[in-house]
């Protein structure tokens, strides 16, 4: 998957769902309507696509009810199969969120525990309950919440039983809706050992399916290895990168991709899972105090290590933030046909493709190592080689037009040409290319020689 772009829905917002489960209303046909963004992410440039939770749930999707059953809100398993089989026939590849850490209340086994108590054959099924207390909601038991909310009511993953439920869900899922991978919610909080289990079954069931785990803090070697999973979310340079251009300063973020990707680099080895903005956090048009920093910021996504994604409308410069802890703002409908005549960054959408393109046709940026070459208050230069090629990378962030003289060390040439505008290149002398950027823009540089 280190080769893929992938474009992130997050399906129960995009489709205006109820906000609330009724688990008495009809399977509704709302999955039928993400099939048109299946040619606009492939036109976008995208290859794979990480479709948030679909399985039955009481709200946002991540307080499961059936791992076995579609949402009622979104649709049908036909349906379902079909918006995968499309999907596939166009060349993109389909994650699945599998929320595995915690389920919600309404949850099949936990209403049976809720309703028979210590007779239960389901009690240890769910982390830490506790019959000597009451509990907050009334259940005569405590439990363990994702933390702290009890709502999200934690699985006990070393229960042999949990353990086969989760299983069989995921076998079906695979058979049935032919998946490519899964991206795992509170991967971070998720028991290791189960972690292994589920990539040694998944594995032997499809060689190449592919486990992506959300992680937030921590050493991200601890959850991608080849035990484990084979991708984690960069949470780590995901606000850097935004701050960077808040504060005219790209030293931070050069520091953290120093160490993650420089050549003594702690996750040189790793292909993270990148990203300017998701279903959990402000949308980059809204955390980023000047509107024209799209640009650069989303050129700087797609020039980085990675696996670069976009989020359902940020490719028009969609805005949102967190309020009063709700995450609304971040997921709202969006019908194709509306959405672009809304677009306040109506040139970002082009942008977007011209970096994907790029991407696409330049092994470079998707496989090379990352040498960091200058960096300033503004303007950030890497270098990205493979092999005995190379690109050089500028990203300026200054709204003023920038000429730099950057030190090439062994990435000499007579000359190079910008990828992004050919008409374009700049010019080497005594080891030092002279170029001038646009800007709140860049260039993609390529030797001429």
């Amino acid at each position: 998957m280190q080769n893929q772009i992938f474009y992130h829905i997050y399906p129960l917002g995009l489709v205006g769902t109820p906000k609330e489960n009724d688990f008495l209303s009809a399977a509704t046909n709302n999955l039928n309507s993400l099939v048109p963004w299946l040619e606009h992410l492939k036109a976008l440039g995208c290859t794979a696509l990480y479709l948030g939770p679909v399985f039955e749930s009481t709200s946002h999707g991540y307080d499961t009810a059936d791992y076995f059953q579609v949402d009622r809100r979104l649709g049908t398993k036909a349906q379902l199969q079909e918006l995968v089989t499309k999907a596939h026939e166009l060349g993109i590849k389909v994650i699945l969120d599998a929320v595995f850490n915690h389920v919600g209340r309404n949850f099949w086994a936990f209403k049976d525990l809720r309703q028979k108590g210590e007779r239960s054959q389901y009690r240890d099924w769910f982390a830490n309950v506790d019959f000597s207390q009451a509990g907050e909601h009334g259940d005569g038991f405590t439990y363990d919440g994702w933390h702290g909310h009890y709502q999200l009511v934690a699985l006990n993953l070393q229960h042999p039983e949990v353990r086969a439920h989760l299983f069989s869900a995921v076998s079906e899922w695979m058979d049935r809706y032919g998946l490519d991978g899964l991206r795992l919610d509170a991967a971070d909080v998720i028991d290791l050992d189960f972690l292994e289990a589920l990539r040694t079954f998944c594995t032997n069931k499809k060689q190449d399916f592919w486990l992506l785990g959300e992680v937030v803090f921590g050493d991200y070697r601890e959850w991608a290895n080849a035990n484990r999973l084979h991708s984690v979310t960069n949470y780590e340079y995901h606000t850097p990168l935004s701050e960077s251009f808040n504060r005219e300063n790209f030293e931070h973020i050069a520091s953290i991709l120093r160490r993650q990707f420089g050549p003594a680099g702690t996750y040189k080895d790793l292909t993270l899972y990148s990203f300017v903005d998701n279903h959990d956090v402000d949308r980059a048009a809204s955390a980023l105090a000047e509107p024209a920093h799209l640009f650069p910021l989303y050129l700087l996504l797609f020039t980085l290590p990675g696996i670069p994604a976009i989020y359902y409308g940020s490719e028009w410069g969609f805005e949102g933030r967190i309020k009063d802890g709700t995450h609304d703002a971040l997921r709202p409908k969006a019908v194709l046909g509306a959405i672009e005549k809304q677009a306040k960054h109506p040139l970002l959408l082009d942008s977007i493709k011209r970096f994907t393109a790029l991407r696409k046709t330049n092994k470079c940026l998707r496989q090379g190592d990352y040498k960091e070459l200058l960096v300033q208050k503004e303007q950030l230069v890497f270098a990205r080689a493979l092999d005995s090629d190379v690109v050089i990378c500028i990203i300026n962030a200054s709204r003023h037009v920038v000429n730099l003289e950057i030190p090439l060390g062994p990435y000499t040439s007579t000359g190079y040409k910008d990828l992004l505008n050919p008409e374009y290149s700049g010019k080497v002398r005594d080891g030092m290319l002279r170029v001038e950027i646009p800007s709140c823009w860049g260039r993609v540089l390529a030797p001429l020689d």
